[in-house]
């Protein structure tokens, strides 16, 4: 992967396409569709293609399979940890997306210079060096790091022995406590949000106008003296315009009467002349007549028709005459007139040089005065004026104390229902002890943007035990369970598409690694799901089972990592693998089998 460029490896640029590579689907919230990793840990170079549902990462220990995770972290902005980087001193991830078209993170893209690739999808990219200095790419444009943390915000959610994202923060709590609520608290919230924006703007003008009273006084006497001067001249719409062409004709008069007799004469006037010994009409509406007349007493039919377009003209020359006159009679040429135009237009132009910038005429006059008028009532510190604003303002804080009143209800009624369905889940997971519950402190002094909680997730991960952040209070491997809990009970209204969990069944066995497997089947109907697992009891829910090998390279020394996809008879012994550690034990392929049986029964 070069420095000065995203990369285009053939294995993403020309490999098979699937369902989802046709172009950005609707039906889906999105997925990643394949990811490349390159020179990190103990891999060297893999391609991994990802199916939507649940996909499992297996393998035997220390051959890279949490380097998957690895790579999705730093792809989506996560820290660049240069240790990570292979001897050959670059590591590289790259990862396609594929995206609805009213995803917003096509709007962000944009806004960051991206563009699709040939086939709809987004392509990601991120480099480090081994000197520990990261690039990021998007849609074939290098970006800020935090360009892509951001999108990840609304795309990837990552839970693993060292990666605890989204989740393990307090906003992201208090937002997912407010999904889990439901449409009719999230309506609340968003006419909460109004009558905040409405108090906050409304307490900010009035101590501005109390603080800044005599500022704001001079300043709106000189937008009223403008008002004033330009009230007062009554100025309208193109006016301006209109006294230039005025002045133009009654400067020009006795020019313009000559013009258009000149011109009428030579339409209807009755000047004859001889020519080739008989009199024949000089004006045009004349000389038209007589030839139309010849053309009309012919039974020709061409000339005929002749005959009629001449009838037409003699009637246009004859309109056209009739408008000279008019123009002429109503020819102006009095000196008294036109000094009154042009003193109109002097007055014009005075406005238009102290309120319209250059080249903005009379509507820039105009256009001042309206904005004249508006700021007019922002600069008003009258009593009443400052009476109103303190009535406006009193009542848009009621309207937010009684709707963050009502959020706050809505919040510990909502907290109380999740902490159950957690807790069931739990204990389904090896975790019938903990506790996971939400800490809501409410300061009706201090409404925020939000509400008038802090919100906290807390985690008791064993009897006694006291309840702490959920990051913070249980190991990596009881976190990622309790992640998979909360997300499994979120997953109707979570938005976040792609979901990876790390070693999610440490210390997990028997009946309970067969709950964790069906509860991530469970949540991958609704969104992509990558799993590290050890255990087969987890990898039999797959919907696509990746495998990771490593062998020793002769030439230099070091492990080399690949990554297959297994199905049928190789995914029977990969999970025969996992059982017993013998992937051509007969005991444990008929073990296997009926794992997989069981999944698939599981599963419906």
């Amino acid at each position: 992967m070069p420095d000065e460029g995203p990369p285009r490896p053939p294995h993403l640029a020309d490999a098979r396409r699937g369902p989802l590579r046709e172009g950005r689907s609707s039906s889906s919230p999105g997925r990643l569709t394949e990811i490349r990793i390159r020179g990190l840990g103990a891999i060297d170079d893999v391609t991994l293609e990802l199916g939507p549902g649940l996909t499992v990462v297996t393998g035997e220990t220390g051959a890279g399979k949490t380097m998957v995770v690895s790579g999705l972290t730093l792809l989506f902005g996560g820290r660049a940890d240069q240790g990570r980087v292979r001897a050959n001193g670059r590591a590289g991830v790259e990862g396609r997306l594929a995206l609805p078209p009213d995803s917003p993170v096509w709007q962000r893209a944009a806004d960051a210079g991206a563009d699709p690739d040939d086939d709809g999808s987004l392509i990601l990219a991120r480099t480090i060096s081994a000197e520990g200095r990261s690039r990021a790419f998007l849609g074939g444009r290098s970006v800020p790091v935090g360009v892509v943390s951001e999108l990840a915000e609304s795309l990837l959610a990552v839970h693993g022995q060292t990666d605890q994202l989204r989740l393990s923060r307090p906003a992201e709590q208090r937002r997912a406590l407010d999904r889990y609520a439901g449409a009719e608290h999230l309506a609340l919230l968003d006419r909460y949000r109004e009558a905040h924006d409405r108090w906050r703007a409304a307490a900010a003008d009035l101590d501005r106008r109390r603080s800044q009273a005599r500022e704001l006084a001079q300043a709106a006497d000189v937008l009223r003296h403008g008002l004033e001067e330009i009230d007062a001249a009554s100025p309208e719409p193109g006016e301006d315009e209109a006294l230039d062409t005025q002045v133009k004709r009654l400067s020009d008069a006795d020019a313009l009467r000559a013009a258009a007799d000149e011109a009428r004469m030579a339409l209807v006037g009755d000047v004859t002349g001889d020519l080739g010994g008989g009199e024949v009409p000089q004006d045009a509406t004349s000389a038209l007549a007589i030839a139309e007349r010849a053309l009309a007493a012919s039974d020709d039919p061409t000339l005929v028709l002749l005959a009629q377009d001449l009838a037409d003209a003699v009637a246009v020359v004859s309109d056209v005459a009739g408008q000279l006159a008019g123009y002429v009679a109503d020819l102006d040429a009095d000196p008294a007139r036109l000094a009154e135009v042009l003193d109109r237009r002097a007055l014009l132009t005075g406005l238009t040089r102290k309120y319209a910038d250059v080249g903005e005429g009379l509507d820039g006059v105009l256009a001042w005065a309206d904005d004249a008028r508006r700021r007019l009532s922002e600069l008003d510190v009258s009593d009443e004026a400052l009476e109103e604003l303190a009535a406006a303002r009193d009542a848009a804080r009621a309207e937010v104390d009684d709707l963050g009143g009502r959020i706050s209800a809505g919040r510990r009624a909502a907290a109380d229902g999740f902490a159950a369905e957690v807790g069931r889940e739990l204990a389904g997971l090896a975790m019938k002890s903990a506790r996971v519950s939400f800490a809501i402190e409410t300061d009706p002094d201090d409404p925020g943007p939000d509400g008038l909680d802090q919100v906290a997730l807390l985690l008791a991960a064993h009897p006694g035990a006291p309840a702490r952040p959920v990051h913070k209070g249980a190991s990596g491997g009881e976190l990622s369970r309790v992640m998979l809990a909360i997300e499994v009970v979120f997953a109707g209204a979570d938005p976040v598409p792609v979901m990876v969990f790390d070693e999610v069944d440490a210390g997990v066995g028997g009946q309970a690694a067969g709950e964790i497997g069906r509860r991530l089947a469970q949540l991958a109907r609704q969104h992509q799901v990558v799993v590290v697992t050890h255990l087969a009891q987890v990898a039999a829910f797959a919907d696509t089972h990746l495998v990771v090998d490593k062998s020793p390279d002769t030439g230099a020394g070091v492990t080399a990592t690949d990554i297959r996809a297994v199905e049928a008879d190789d995914r029977v012994r990969e999970l025969a693998r996992m059982l017993s550690g013998l992937a051509d034990s007969d005991t444990g392929q008929a073990h296997a089998r009926e794992l997989l049986a069981v999944a698939a029964e599981a599963r419906g």
